[in-house]
């Protein structure tokens, strides 16, 4: 993601950029590349599946987002799984 946001189209495609270079602060359905890590990626290509963990609401237990191609298959949005990642553990029984 560190590197898609700093190319225009991938930014645009995959809605990264990073937090620090944007004039107001970056919502979802925009992740803020410099403040979110990856945690699970699709097996194959094409699946087109990410989780990552984003530390903009909790440094201490950030929330866990999800990429959803399939409501705009054109463009990246980032959505909610669980406001914690605490919260997330504890449903998949952790």
């Amino acid at each position: 993601m560190d590197r898609f946001a700093d190319d225009a189209r991938s930014s645009a495609l995959f809605r990264g950029v990073r937090g620090n270079s944007q004039q107001a602060a970056v919502e979802l359905p925009w992740l803020d590349v410099e403040q979110a890590v990856l945690v699970a990626v699709n097996r194959h290509a094409g699946d087109d599946v990410a989780l990552a963990l984003d530390y903009r609401t909790n440094p201490a237990d950030p929330r866990v987002v999800g990429s959803d191609f399939w409501t705009n298959p054109r463009q990246c949005e980032w959505r909610l799984v669980t406001p914690t990642f605490s919260a997330f553990a504890h449903a998949l029984d952790l």
